[in-house]
């Protein structure tokens, strides 16, 4: 089956993907901290019992203990935003993940239940009725901890209401290399959103891809937040496809954006940071049809979104079914990235 990633949504150039995520908990039970090991395994049994209800056609889920899975192949998911690294830290936690990886539920990590949907682009609609659709099964099946003043009940008050955290991850080199993004950030906040690092809160910026998500669950609905974050993405595209127009202006940065062609396709050793920041370039060119009709034939905005999926560390070890140095990651990553080019 297809993987969502390998999929080119709206405004792919700028939006990487949309992501929806729900908190929920169970009325009959504490919250995940307070668990005994008996509670833990009662509770999985009975989320798995609902989830088992759920239809997705042929993009069914299949059930993981986080104790069955390898160093590796559980950083994989955190490399592929599939689990956070806070999942992994409880080995009685249960991860639920459709075939073509869009749909992932934690179940056990901070509260009993982390609803996930990723799509390509900008697609939060898509995402948000997928998520409900998931969310309306296990209400029926399932006694949610809700409150009529606060909403779900959730373990960190900041995710009171509605449970929802909606998110796009963009790549805004131009802005960035404006100087835009402190005052676009300082903008943002108060209208309830937030601009973070690749891989969320406290996380480096790698190529220039920042996470974008609301801030506010309490007093708004769903499909509110989910439309201000819908209209801010967009003017922020608008304002990132005008800076690209002058950025590429400049004959230094476009000699730039060859070069990190000519290091894509030919070096030996590639780190997972270097290609990140070549990754950007060569994004920028795609876009803003810098480079040569023949080589971007070769080199689509398609393929670089996937090889995001395929090159981080932890992700090349477990295809290789081993532990390898840096340097034989780097060397097995430059061959990935020449085989998909």
């Amino acid at each position: 089956m297809t993987k969502w990633f390998e999929t080119v949504g709206n405004y792919s150039d700028i939006v990487i993907s949309s992501r929806i995520r729900l908190a929920r908990n169970l009325v009959n039970y504490p919250f995940c901290s307070r668990l005994t090991e008996e509670q833990e395994k009662q509770l999985k049994t009975e989320i798995k019992n609902a989830l088992e209800k759920i239809n997705l056609g042929d993009n069914g889920l299949t059930f993981t203990e986080v104790g069955q899975l390898s160093e590796n192949e559980g950083l994989s998911m955190v490399e592929n935003h599939i689990v956070s690294p806070d999942f992994l830290q409880n080995k009685n936690a249960m991860l639920a993940l459709s075939k073509d990886d869009s749909v992932s539920i934690m179940v056990n990590e901070e509260d009993h239940l982390r609803i996930q949907v990723l799509a390509s682009g900008l697609d939060l609609e898509s995402a948000l009725e997928t998520a409900n659709k998931i969310d309306d099964v296990l209400d029926e099946n399932l006694n949610y901890a809700f409150d009529d003043q606060l909403g779900f009940l959730t373990a960190c008050p900041s995710n009171l209401g509605t449970g929802l955290r909606a998110s796009v991850m963009l790549h805004i080199p131009a802005l960035e290399k404006a100087g835009a993004l402190n005052k676009m950030s300082g903008t943002i906040s108060k209208l309830g959103l937030t601009l973070r690092g690749t891989y969320g809160e406290g996380t480096k910026v790698l190529g220039s891809i920042y996470q974008l998500s609301n801030q506010i669950t309490l007093g708004i609905s769903e499909e509110q937040a989910v439309k201000n974050l819908h209209e801010i993405t967009v003017q922020i595209i608008e304002k990132e496809k005008e800076a690209r127009k002058a950025l590429v202006k400049s004959e230094k940065f476009v000699d730039q954006i060859y070069r990190c062609y000519g290091i894509l396709k030919y070096a030996k050793m590639i780190s997972s940071e270097e290609f990140f920041d070549l990754m950007s370039y060569i994004k920028v060119g795609i876009s803003e049809e810098i480079l040569t009709p023949e080589i971007a034939e070769q080199v689509t905005t398609q393929k670089l979104n996937y090889l995001l999926s395929q090159v981080g560390s932890a992700t090349i070890c477990q295809n290789a079914k081993q532990d390898l140095s840096p340097e034989q990651r780097d060397s097995i990553r430059a061959k990935i990235i020449q085989e998909i080019l």
